[in-house]
């Protein structure tokens, strides 16, 4: 570090020091003390404890602390001093450890020479806000940090919430100003090629570890930019996990897995937030290690394990307008690479016709997701889509075209507690006439709630012996494993709670 020090690299940090006024800012108010604030800041931010899984309210309360206006005083004024300290072109040359111990040198020195009057809690609470603002994405590190959120929602400068536990939270994190907001709305797309500003004012990205963005800034969003932002859990889930959190029973999860296994075609089907796209990576890990897997997505945020895997992205039109590769083109593009499964993370337009081809010529266990309330209505959007897609087809060719792609339809809904649960594993079986007709495996019965309004309820099967894969089951000698599930969810109540 000292090094480049002398090398000139803070060249200006000797003038900022002499002519600077010294000066007594008031200091913010004294924050309750927490966990946060007790241990000391310096250390590395991958060595701090892990959050915890599940966090109450008031939990939530005491880590996300009140600033007060002359807190937001202090650190502009200091902030300023920074910038005019540092050479930024260097700094971005400097491992993201290095700079944030060379930031924090930097601003303790101008807390000393501008005679700040903070106290040893608040001084590192100012530090660690400055280097976020600088090396991360400012007020929202704090939240991105915590394991048990599941949503941000940033609704202009003033006003972030959070999911926690399926309900949602308004916070005590504000930005600066709507500027700040976009800047870090910028740094955030900037990262995957992408831009957002005046001309471009609604953009999808992700962020590192595939946490979904949504940035949509003014003038459409007429309070501030709105930025939302859909968290990945750092620990990936599993569905033994899942049954442990009581989304499945632990023999529906054995179904699960069977279906993986054997290379049925399945879409999973729910509302927004209900879990698809976890469930998604679940079933995707019991795909073997050498089967080829390409990935269509407008966001990248599937997490597969597998080594054999290429992940496809689509891309939005450029400022004239031109360029834009559409979820269709990279489906399509799909069938000339060799594929043996193809994964679609989002069913949302015309696509769903490739996507059926696809499953219908050699592509066996292919799979994706598309929001629908139940599985009829999965079916029903399918349709829409395909119409809406501009194929001239019948109804009865469409429906047909389902039939003898689609085999499996898992739904997944989000309850008014905020619990997550697989509601269905239903069949699709064939057609009587011009209607296609289903059999559910698995379905979830509510049973009531608890003192605390936690829904209770359980996972029942209806009385199929023989599933329409099971042929395919026994192809890849899973049959037994299949009919030891089908039998204990036919004799076993498991009640959830």
């Amino acid at each position: 570090m000292e090094p480049l020090r002398e090398a000139g690299m803070f060249g200006k940090r000797t003038n900022f020091g002499q002519s600077a006024p010294a000066q007594r800012v008031s200091p913010p108010a004294e924050p309750r003390p927490t966990a946060a604030t007790a241990q000391p800041s310096a250390a590395p931010a991958n060595e701090r404890a892990p959050a915890p899984q599940v966090a109450p309210p008031a939990a939530v309360a005491a880590e996300i602390r009140p600033r007060t206006e002359e807190y937001y005083q202090t650190k502009a004024t200091i902030f300023g001093a920074l910038i005019e300290a540092i050479d930024l072109s260097q700094l971005s040359k400097m491992d993201s450890e290095s700079a944030r111990e060379e930031i924090r040198d930097i601003v303790n020195e101008i807390i000393a020479i501008k005679n700040v009057v903070m106290s040893i809690a608040e001084q590192e609470e100012l530090l660690d806000d400055i280097c976020n603002d600088v090396l991360g994405y400012g007020p929202l590190e704090p939240l991105l940090s915590r394991d048990d959120i599941a949503d941000i929602m940033v609704n202009g400068p003033a006003r972030t919430f959070i999911e926690v536990g399926g309900k949602i939270q308004l916070t005590n994190i504000r930005f600066k100003d709507n500027q700040q907001l976009m800047n870090i709305c910028q740094r955030i797309v900037s990262q995957v090629g992408r831009r957002v500003d005046e001309s471009s004012p609604i953009c999808d990205a992700r962020l590192l570890d595939g946490s979904r963005v949504n940035v949509i800034a003014p003038p459409l969003a007429i309070d501030g930019a709105a930025l939302t932002i859909r968290k990945f859990r750092k620990d990936k889930l599993t569905l033994d996990q899942l049954v442990r959190y009581n989304t499945i029973s632990p023999a529906g999860a054995e179904i699960l897995k069977v279906i993986g296994r054997v290379r049925c075609n399945a879409v999973i089907s729910g509302g927004t937030g209900s879990g698809k796209t976890t469930l998604l990576n679940c079933l995707t890990r019991y795909i073997d290690d050498d089967e080829r897997i390409i990935t269509c997505e407008d966001a990248a945020e599937l997490q597969l394990q597998q080594a054999h895997v290429v992940r496809l992205e689509t891309r939005p039109p450029n400022l004239e307008g031109q360029g834009a590769v559409t979820m269709r083109d990279l489906v399509k593009n799909c069938l000339r690479m060799r594929p043996e499964r193809i994964i679609v993370g989002e069913v949302r337009g015309p696509e769903a016709f490739d996507l059926l081809q696809a499953m219908n010529t050699g592509h066996d266990g292919s799979m994706g997701t598309l929001h629908a309330n139940s599985p009829r209505e999965c079916l029903s959007r399918i349709e829409s889509m395909i119409t809406m897609g501009g194929f001239a087809l019948p109804s009865r060719t469409i429906r047909e075209m389902i039939v003898s792609s689609i085999d499996v339809i898992i739904q997944a809904s989000r309850l008014r507690d905020g619990s997550r649960r697989i509601t269905h594993i239903t069949e699709v079986m064939g057609m009587e006439g011009d209607v296609i007709i289903t059999q559910d495996l698995l379905v979830y019965e509510m049973r009531g709630e608890d003192a605390n309004g936690r829904i209770l309820g359980v996972h029942r099967g209806t009385g199929i012996g023989r599933p329409r894969f099971w042929e395919r089951a026994r192809y890849y000698n899973e049959e037994n494993r299949l009919a030891a599930a089908l039998d204990e969810i036919d004799l076993k109540d498991e009640v959830l709670n």
